[in-house]
């Protein structure tokens, strides 16, 4: 398995900081296009949740990012040093009540876009896996294709 972890501030500037390292680990560990853009949504979601409601803003609070690769997934993990949240009592979103709410759509847009998303730490820290296409599942897809098309 292959590791990378960064911190930052809780400045919201720092996004483009963690846009950078999602690109960089794209690059680097060849992460499919198919799932890039989900992995770009619900991890910048999640730090910028991280930086604004967990940290609250304070320049002197970190948000900790790191990156795991296995050879059919990658794992985010997003880490505060907040009080925490009760993550399982959320509004929500779609709720009548809620639809002209200017907020409260980033854990939903997270557990929509993820495959797996956990939290632990009274909500500091959040785990957002994302399956990788397989070349077995890649190559049963293109033969499905093939198939149809015929």
């Amino acid at each position: 398995m292959k590791q990378v972890k960064i911190q930052i501030p809780s400045l919201v500037e720092n996004i483009r900081v963690v846009e950078s390292f999602i690109d960089n680990s794209k690059d680097t560990f060849l992460i499919d296009d198919d799932i890039y853009g989900n992995i770009m949504v619900a991890v910048t979601e999640a730090v910028n949740n991280a930086i604004r409601h967990g940290n609250k803003f304070d320049k002197d609070k970190n948000v900790f990012l790191s990156l795991f690769v296995e050879p059919d997934r990658v794992k985010f993990e997003v880490e505060d040093e907040g009080a925490g949240f009760d993550y399982d009592n959320l509004l929500d979103p779609t709720a009548p009540e809620n639809i002209e709410n200017p907020g409260g759509r980033g854990i939903f847009l997270i557990r929509h876009l993820a495959d797996e998303v956990d939290f632990s730490k009274e909500g500091r820290h959040v785990q957002l896996t994302f399956m990788l296409p397989t070349a077995a599942s890649a190559s049963e897809a293109a033969h499905s294709a093939v198939n149809e098309a015929l």
